[in-house]
This record gives structure tokens, C-alpha cells and sequence, in this order.
């Protein structure tokens, strides 16, 4: 379908982001590891209330919620799946950052989730963090490693993957239920997103 010029309304109680398909087809130079004392761990296999937890205080601010709607078994279909991958980020003990790399489609690499919490914004660990999911995409048979984001993610997202390496092949509009609404997520949250119900 495609969206004619000018405004579009959105339905109250929904909301609508830009989403932004990002790729790369080879493995981009490594870039230095900025300071920080950080540290990757594997959850094999990650329990569903830790990885909703996790999650949550990864993503709620930017409106992550589809996996929050997930009954168990639809999450554990994908979370343990022996082609999905998810790690933390370790901060003194305390998993502080999201990764999950989806291997599932043959000969790819989907960066189904990558996210610190908001106390490590601006901190280097986005990048120890990326350093990392490339490192490791890359060691397999792969040809391509792609993420998308969308206008509800930090306002530094595009950049930062682009600087990793990624390039913009793909735009969309998303239209969905406003999480806010049916309680997924906490009335307060995202509030650069406006509530309009």
C-alpha cells in the first residue's frame, strides 16, 4: 500500500512510527571497544520472567511490546529456539542490556533485539555491546546481519547503527494498539510518544 502525501490520522488509542530497515552484506571493521567494565553473558536457556524483566526496563521507554503480549509458549518458541541467541549485558552483576540475535532465516543474522537501559545511555556500552553481536553474527555462515528501528527508539538509533556499519534499505509505517492503553505497558511510559486516547 502506499501512503499518499501529506497527513494521515491515526486512530485514538493507536500509534504510528516510521520504521527504518537497516543491513549490512559484509563484515564492517571492527571498531575499539570504548572504557567500561562491562561483560557478556549467554542465557541458555533464558527464562521467560527474566527476559520479559530485561525486556521491560530495556525497552519500555521506547514502546518494546511485542513480546510482552506473548503468552509462554509463544515466547518460549522463540526465545528457545536453538536459532535464537540472547545474551545480556553485565554491569556490576546486574544485566543492564538486551541482545538477541535471530539466525533463523538461513544464511542471516536479524538483530531481533539490542538495547541498554536507560542509566547506560551514553555510556560507550551500546557500542561494547554492538562490538560484540557483530563479533559474533559474523562467526557464522552468514551474508547478511540487518536490524530495523523506528521514530519511537532513541533519537540516536539510524546514526548509531549506521556508524556500525549498517546501511538504510527500507521504510515503513507501522500503525499498532498503543501499549499504554491496554495496560502492556505503564500509562507513563515513552512519554515523547503523546497518549491519545
Amino acid at each position: 500500500m502506499i501512503v499518499p502525501d501529506g497527513f494521515s490520522d491515526i486512530p485514538a488509542g493507536k500509534i504510528a512510527a516510521v520504521v527504518t530497515h537497516l543491513e549490512m552484506t559484509e563484515r564492517p571493521p571492527r571498531r575499539a571497544d570504548p572504557p567500561g567494565a562491562w561483560g557478556l553473558r549467554k542465557a541458555e536457556p533464558p527464562m521467560l520472567d527474566w527476559y520479559r524483566d530485561l525486556y521491560r526496563r530495556v525497552g519500555e521507554d521506547w514502546l518494546w511490546c511485542s513480546r510482552t503480549r506473548l503468552g509462554d509458549s509463544e515466547l518460549a518458541a522463540i526465545v528457545h529456539s536453538p536459532l535464537v541467541e540472547v545474551y545480556a549485558l553485565v554491569v556490576d552483576d546486574s544485566d543492564e542490556g538486551l541482545l538477541e540475535l535471530d539466525f533463523r532465516q538461513a544464511g542471516q543474522c536479524e538483530l531481533g533485539y539490542f538495547g541498554v537501559t536507560a542509566k547506560l545511555i551514553g555510556s560507550g556500552a551500546a557500542r561494547f555491546l554492538m562490538n560484540r553481536a557483530l563479533e559474533i553474527a559474523w562467526s557464522r555462515d552468514v551474508s547478511r546481519v540487518w536490524v530495523h528501528t523506528c521514530t519511537f527508539d532513541h533519537p540516536s538509533a539510524v546514526a548509531f547503527y549506521q556508524r556500525s556499519g549498517f546501511r538504510a534499505f527500507r521504510r515503513q509505517i507501522e500503525v499498532a494498539d498503543d501499549p499504554r492503553m491496554d495496560g502492556t505497558a505503564p500509562r507513563d511510559a515513552a512519554r515523547h510518544v503523546a497518549v491519545i486516547g
